[in-house]
């Protein structure tokens, strides 16, 4: 493989893992100035430590690992999960208060649920089978 190569992979998945670091703290953000809240928050559930996401956030990283990059990734399809069943669950909720169905809606955001979750499974066990490897 060529240098050339290489360098172009480095690069997209350096782009995708600032990305990342961006989204998860704006999810996981409850509102302007609870960037520090978020920043524990993620590091307690995902165990990715502050100073990692602002350097990958502010674009200052030079490279990313392949455990943070993995961490960062699952930690996003985790959250985008919590927010497609929140979601659900306020349609839910709408609909049994108004009886207004929005059976169509709300289907798609189970489908989204349950792509989530297959794709999360799916780095699981390559995870784990990558371990049984070695």
């Amino acid at each position: 493989m060529s240098t050339k190569r290489v360098n172009e992979v480095h690069s997209m998945t350096l782009e995708v893992a600032y990305d990342y670091a961006r989204d998860l703290v704006e999810l996981e953000a409850r509102g302007s100035g609870d960037t520090e809240g978020a920043l524990f928050r993620i590091e307690q559930h995902y165990g990715i430590s502050p100073n990692q996401l602002m350097h990958l956030r502010s674009r200052r990283a030079k490279s990313c690992d392949v455990g943070l990059y993995a961490r960062l990734r699952m930690a996003y399809l985790d959250m985008c999960e919590r927010k497609a069943r929140t979601l659900l669950h306020k349609i839910e909720i709408e609909e049994a208060i108004s009886h207004d169905a929005d059976q169509d809606l709300a289907d798609r955001l189970r489908a989204l649920a349950a792509e989530i979750e297959a794709k999360k499974a799916g780095l699981r066990f390559g995870a784990a089978s990558r371990e049984a490897a070695e």
